[in-house]
């Protein structure tokens, strides 16, 4: 039983309007993000956005309609299952409510998807709308004008067209209120062309009946583009005018209003009442893909490699009216003189001198914009992963490679480093869910921190100083309430030529010094010394912790001191030496004295690896408790802390632990008989994480644990949340609620001292390194701490497109550029990068060695011949120790190489029509070779391939998974690759991915993902070797990547995290199997949960995740949960909670529990 859900929500934009929707005084931004609908509204400082809704289905369409008489606009939305609907704001339940019924596509068997994606006309006064969905058929739908119906679209006709092959269409601005309708279209599919034809929509002016689209007789205008590539129409809007249509037009003049035909080389523009057309050429060949209308003769035009231009139709005024002269095409530029934006694939203009672009291979940009001097400013940048090509799973707590493995799995912990984008907007993405840290100031130059305290200053009521202990000496900082910081050389008695080890305010006005010697109250208003404490001598102390009322040490680590602030700091000592709970020889590894309740310490021991609660006005034990779980264990806890996290009323304090492995233990603690229970593990790290307390107003506070990924551990709806940050460098941290920095945390690294501004939710935190190419292929070697990139770059020079293929290493935390790039040029026209993987080969020594391995292809023009008949290489890449990529191994191919893996000593590779298993030999650090042992013939075409063992799972272009087993040469005989299972239903595979034992999961073309299993114990050969679909369900995205997750079960978890997977709209999903005692529970629970949830056009769920390709499908989900679906009972009310729980067995709070955990995950 297989669950799947979002980990970071779809980013790419492809559809983008403005509408009157939200209400009748605001123009705002709806988007379409994959399966998601966002409403935008600028503001002053950008954009917000206001509204996000789930639709069931990817959406294909987004149009505006206008009903009659009304102030709001209609949003018409189609998706690519062939269902249409609109939707209208009701400001009641504030929720898209929908208009009508679905309108169901009632295509014939025979009808031919259109050519080009499926698209949606509206004309200018919104009434009426035509759709493409089918080849030469055109769908006619218009908004009634009678009143009380004005919102339902009534479907007129559905039309032949003549036209098969369309390149573009648009509605035309009309004088008589009588639609028309441009197509730009070819008469040949395999031969360039483009053709212009006008029609009138409708036959009469009721508009009830549906033009015939005659070409003979109904054609207003039919004329071949001197620009065969032309793709793009533009409606021009008609100037207010009297204008006279006269039978005879020759010699008449082009006059402003009508459609403008944008090629590749030439401008044409035709006035729609005489046909009469202008035709200017452009300066420099462009690819223009998208264009948004500035006013009735200025147009923002987008073209393929992200440069904007401000096209002009250049007008006369006669005594016949506005007289079209010409059009001009002119740059936008930024402040800066660069002139590229993202590749857009829509351009909408909100008014105000705003224009937002929104892209599929790129982040999409809010510009604002001056046609007079042609500048753009950019305002704000949305993030886009889109489309996700390939990545690497980091920070597991172990890095791929290792062999450590958590217990406890949250998404925040792992950091995806992903190949993002396309051409110039390509880049690579470290992708993580987690609480964002936005820096207020940076204290530059201060490295070796200890230690960070924060202190008022006398008769200051907010924290105005900070403590920075080092090694053999204690810095003060003072901030005044208009940033000014100052360093003080004395602060109120304090020592400061050696190292401090706590610094506190107490409630008695005096000042609380710790150091390695000595422990201090000072009284701030003479800086004297009230009470001191100094070690045994020859001793010192090695750990502290102070609440209000106690100061609790280690001394030497044997020594147990308790000193009592409020009594001249009388001492309790205790010598520890075998008086752990084990009763062994033992020293303190941590110790804390408890906020509240006061008269609690806790410590940790070395030795034992126990830990103890004790009172800390005797320092008797009042309990005990082991963290070594099995004999031979070997966690020491390292730090802890007893806090109150949930609020007081939910629960006592929590006493957290952190391990040397790098886990952190809880338990919850009770104050009453001072006994823990509830245990839990999740790990941060793989090194000991250090636990710093951010008191909270509400009384609660919030851990800040510092590993090598730093996490916040606090409490929501009742849980502890363990959620990653940015600050992955931090040391040291400490509450800095200052009133220059009010809320604000400070933040030592190896390097500064930063001041931040903790987020307060987790969001998806992206950090990007811009590579201006597509990185096509990412690997990640644990070994060298960097990562292997394939990149195709584009640019044009001297107008001419140039392609380059390249491999390039890059650090793994600060994403920089390691050494030269290793240029793929082997081909006489292009060599183009198809795969990169890291592995672990033998090198000439016979020691293990970090390696890449590459595999290209040769793109060959018609008119240029190769060398011989290659036509790919597999490239065996090392890496010097100055950083620098060297060829070890070139081996030519007689095609292309699509997909490589590592079996043991062996190399394997898909090639274009075979699988072969190669042996490497490296004979110097410079040479080697690669030696076929064995092959395998697919179907087709090797997508994809993954191996588990001897086993080796390829997924073919048409035809599914197949298994191919390795046997290894043995006793003379040679190595064989033999068939052993395979799925023989048709299936356009894009990934594959190994699981556990024989179950596989595939990705494929359609957005569908299965799981498939071999079913070892059939009866019969024949049921063996037939791969057997367990779980199957469409998730409305082609899948690029699936990558393994290595995280070791938990035996209570209701999901296991099994994969990573990346989509083509930047979408990132956890694939997870279900634990068997939950398994009719959850598909139980999520077939009742239907029936609650609304979704925009009442589609149904089973019917939107349904398996779905060109030859099967299928009726639901199948043996798949959503876990998407299943977070929408969170947002239900009571009453519907309690429904849909009713006879379900839990309760409506258990199942709020598990759907929690369930959400914890990602």
């Amino acid at each position: 039983m297989a669950y799947v859900a979002p980990v970071h929500k779809p980013t790419s934009i492809r559809h983008a309007l403005r509408i009157r929707f939200l209400s009748p005084d605001h123009e705002d931004l709806v988007v379409a993000k994959a399966n998601r609908l966002e409403i935008w509204r600028l503001t002053d400082d950008g954009m917000t956005c206001l509204h996000t809704k789930l639709i069931y289905g990817t959406i294909s369409m987004l149009q505006r309609l206008q009903p009659k008489d009304s102030e709001m606009d209609l949003l018409f939305i189609g998706t690519d299952r062939l269902q249409y609907f609109n939707v209208a704001w009701n400001p009641e339940t504030n929720q898209l409510d929908t208009v009508e019924q679905t309108i169901e596509d009632t295509a014939e068997p025979y009808m031919r998807h259109s050519q080009s994606q499926n698209k949606c006309l509206v004309d200018p006064t919104g009434k009426f709308m035509a759709m493409h969905l089918w080849e030469g058929v055109l769908n006619v739908f218009r908004l009634p004008n009678r009143k009380g119906a004005t919102t339902k679209l009534v479907a007129l006709d559905q039309v032949r067209l003549t036209e098969l092959w369309m390149k573009a269409s648009t509605f035309l601005h009309s004088r008589t209120g009588h639609p028309r309708i441009a197509f730009l279209y070819k008469t040949q599919l395999d031969q360039e062309e483009a053709r212009i034809a006008v029609y009138r929509l409708t036959k009469d002016d009721r508009g009830a009946d549906v033009s015939n689209f005659d070409p003979h007789r109904e054609r207003e205008l039919d004329q071949v583009i001197q620009d065969p590539y032309a793709s793009m129409l533009i409606p021009v809007p008609i100037v207010e005018e009297k204008r006279y249509h006269v039978r005879n037009n020759e010699g008449a003049r082009a006059h402003l209003g009508g459609v403008l035909v944008v090629g590749e080389t030439l401008l044409t523009y035709f006035d729609s009442l005489t046909y009469s057309s202008v035709s200017s050429a452009l300066q420099d060949p462009k690819i223009y893909v998208a264009w948004a209308e500035y006013d009735g003769v200025q147009y923002f035009l987008a073209d393929d490699y992200g440069r904007m231009d401000l096209l002009t139709i250049e007008t006369t005024m006669e005594s016949t009216g506005v007289v079209v002269t010409g059009m001009s095409v002119a740059p936008m530029k930024f402040q800066d003189s660069t002139t590229l934006t993202s590749r857009a694939s829509s351009l909408v203009y909100m008014g105000d001198n705003t224009l937002f672009l929104a892209s599929h291979h790129g982040d999409s940009q809010l510009l604002r914009v001056d046609v007079t001097s042609r500048t753009i400013i950019l305002v704000k940048t949305l993030s886009n992963n889109a489309p996700i090509l390939d990545f690497a799973i980091m920070d597991m707590g172990n890095r791929e490679g290792d062999s450590q493995l958590g217990n406890a799995f949250s998404s925040g912990q792992a950091r995806i480093v992903a190949g993002c984008g396309a051409y110039r907007d390509g880049s690579l993405r470290s992708i993580r869910s987690g609480v964002g840290l936005e820096d207020e100031g940076i204290l530059d130059e201060i490295q070796g921190t200890r230690g960070l305290f924060t202190l008022c200053s006398h008769g200051s009521t907010k924290v105005d100083t900070l403590v920075i202990s080092f090694i053999a000496e204690t810095r003060i900082l003072s901030f005044d309430p208009d940033d000014g910081i100052e360093e003080l050389y004395s602060f109120q008695g304090m020592a400061l030529d050696k190292e401090t080890l706590l610094a506190a305010n107490l409630p008695s006005g005096y000042l609380l010094q710790i150091t390695p010697q000595s422990v201090a109250l000072l009284d701030p208003d003479g800086g004297v010394a009230v009470s001191t404490w100094d070690a045994p001598e020859g001793k010192v102390i090695t750990a502290a912790s102070a609440n209000t009322k106690w100061a609790l040490l280690a001394v030497d680590g044997s020594t147990l001191v308790s000193l009592n602030l409020l009594n001249n700091l009388t001492a309790v000592t205790k010598d520890t030496t075998g008086a752990s709970t084990s009763g062994r020889l033992d020293q303190i590894s941590c110790l804390h004295a408890a906020r509240e309740p006061q008269d609690l310490g806790v410590i940790g021991w070395w030795t034992s690896g126990t830990m103890s609660v004790v009172d800390l006005a005797c320092l008797r034990p009042l309990h005990g408790e082991s963290l070594r779980q099995t004999e031979d264990s070997a966690s020491v806890p390292r730090d802890i802390a007893l806090v109150q996290l949930h609020p007081p009323d939910v629960a006592g304090p929590t006493l957290l632990i952190a391990l040397e492995d790098g886990n952190v233990v809880t338990f919850n603690v009770s104050v009453r008989g001072f006994t823990v229970s509830g245990r839990k593990s999740v790990i941060l790290g793989s090194s000991p994480a250090r636990l710093h307390i951010l008191p909270q107003d509400d009384g609660t506070c919030n851990v800040f644990a510092t590993t090598e990924h730093a996490s916040l551990i606090y409490s929501a709806e009742g849980r502890i949340i363990y959620s990653a940050t940015t600050a992955d460098d931090a040391t040291y941290v400490a509450a800095f609620d200052s009133a220059a920095f009010p809320n604000s945390i400070v933040l030592s690294t190896d390097k500064h001292i930063r001041l931040c501004h903790v987020d307060k939710e987790r969001l998806t935190h992206v950090k990007a390194l811009p590579v201006q190419e597509t990185v096509r292929r990412v690997a990640y070697s644990p070994g060298l701490k960097a990562f292997g990139l394939g990149c195709i770059k584009k640019e044009l020079i001297h107008n001419e497109e140039v392609i380059t293929s390249t491999f390039k290493l890059v650090d793994e935390i600060i994403f920089q550029e390691l050494g030269k790039p290793f240029v793929l040029n082997a081909s006489a026209s292009l060599e183009m990068v198809e795969c990169v993987i890291r592995a672990e080969l033998l090198d000439s020594s016979g020691t293990p060695a970090e390696r890449f391995i590459v595999g290209t292809s040769f793109i060959t023009d018609d008119d240029t011949t190769e060398d011989g008949d290659t036509r790919g290489r597999i490239l065996v890449l090392g890496v010097s120790e100055d950083r620098q990529v060297h060829q070890i191994v070139s081996h030519n191919l007689k095609g292309a190489c699509r997909c490589l893996g590592v079996m043991g000593d062996y190399v394997v590779a898909g090639l274009s029509k075979t699988v072969v298993v190669y042996s490497y030999d490296e004979e110097t650090t410079v040479s080697g070779s690669l030696q076929k042992v064995a092959a395998y013939r697919p179907a087709s075409f090797p997508v994809d391939l993954d191996i588990s063992g001897n086993m080796i799972g390829v997924v073919d272009l048409m035809q599914s998974l197949a298994l191919v087993e390795f046997i290894p040469p043995r006793d003379g005989a040679r190595a064989k690759l033999e068939e052993r299972a395979r799925h023989y239903q048709p299936g356009w595979a894009t990934s594959v991915c190994h699981l556990d034992d024989d179950r596989w999961l595939e990705g494929d073309a359609q957005g569908n993902i299965i799981v498939l299993r071999r079913n070892l114990e059939a009866p019969t050969e024949q049921d063996r070797s037939r791969l057997e679909i367990t779980s199957e369900m469409n998730i409305g995205e082609q899948i690029n990547r699936i990558r393994r997750l290595h995280v070791a079960p938990s035996e209570n978890a209701i999901v296991s995290p099994k994969a990573f997977l990346g989509s083509i709209d930047g979408t990132l999903y956890l694939f997870g199997d279900i634990s068997p005692k939950y398994q009719d529970l959850l598909m139980t629970f999520q077939t009742r949960l239907q029936e609650y949830i609304y979704a925009p056009g009442n589609i149904a769920f089973d019917l939107w995740r349904a398996f779905r390709n060109q030859t099967r499908e299928g009726e639901g989900p199948y043996r798949f949960v959503d876990g998407e679906m299943m977070e929408k009972f969170l947002d239900l009310d009571e009453e519907k909670q309690e429904l849909v729980c009713d006879g379900l067995g839990p309760s409506v709070e258990d199942m709020r529990n598990v759907i929690e955990e369930l959400r914890r995950m990602h």
